[in-house]
Parts: structure tokens; sequence; C-alpha cells
């Protein structure tokens, strides 16, 4: 095969959307690929992950620390939680002009809006998974959180 001929090939190959070409005679053998062949990375969510900000939350005030502590324990067995899928940052509303999506004490239907939680610019909404009362925002807006941090409480209606 000559050069013109390979050109031609690979020119061929650029102008389309082929990615791999392959040619085998009985003298030539011809491989023309395109592009990037290293596999797209596949990433897996981890199951659990501490949680970064609760110790600091409770830390600022040191005789308020027992009533915060006692907090957590007692909405655990009001209700469920809502958790954050990713790793971002918390929302209550839309904009900052806009009200909350959820308040205490609302009851809020499946599918419904909760919060939103920015993650690389991507606003990701967060939706009641069935209908609930809120029992307790656990979050304060535009704080960060972590995976399976505690977003609400809630109590399944």
């Amino acid at each position: 095969m000559d050069i013109k001929d390979l050109k031609t090939l690979i020119k061929m190959v650029t102008e389309t959307d082929i990615t791999e070409f392959e040619l085998e005679n009985a003298e030539d053998k011809i491989v023309i690929k395109r592009g990037c062949t290293v596999a797209a990375p596949q990433f897996q969510m981890p199951q659990a992950v501490p949680f970064a900000y609760a110790p600091q939350a409770a830390a600022p005030a040191a005789p308020a620390a027992a009533a915060p502590a006692a907090a957590p324990a007692a909405s655990a067995e009001e209700g469920d939680a809502v958790t954050s899928p990713i790793v971002g940052t918390f929302y209550r509303a839309p904009s900052p002009e806009a009200a909350p999506y959820v308040e205490v004490g609302q009851v809020v239907e499946k599918g419904q809006v909760l919060c939103i939680v920015e993650a690389m610019k991507l606003m990701n909404e967060i939706e009641a998974e069935y209908r609930c009362k809120i029992v307790r925002i656990c979050k304060e807006n535009a704080q960060p959180v972590e995976y399976g941090d505690q977003l609400f409480i809630v109590e399944k209606l």
C-alpha cells in the first residue's frame, strides 16, 4: 500500500465518527485508531462517610453543648432522616431572594422538592421519597454537606 492510499484512509477515518479502522491483506496490516482508548473511569459512591461538620457545629458554645448533643438522639426517635446523596452545598431555596422550599411543620408530598444540593455548578434537587411532615431542618442555608449528612428529619404520614 502506498502513502497516498494510507493518507486517504486516514482522511476517511477522521472525517467520520469511526474511532478504529483495521485493514489486513496478504502483504499489509493497517490499524488506525483515533481518540482516547483509555476506558472511562467508573466511580462508586462510598457507603458511609464520617460527619465532618457535626463536631464543629456543637463546639462553639460550651454551655449549650449538652442540649445539641441530646437533640440528635431525640430526633432519630422522632422520625426518619433525609440524607445528602452527594457532597456539595445545601440550599433551602431556589435563589437567595426566593422563599425556602419547605419549613418545619410543613407536610410535603412524594416527589416534592425539599432543597438543592449544589455540586460542581450542578443544582441537584432533593425530593421527598414519600408523603411526610418536616420535623427538623438539620443544615443551615449555604452550608457544605457530605455524602450521608442528615438534611432533614421527617415523619412519615
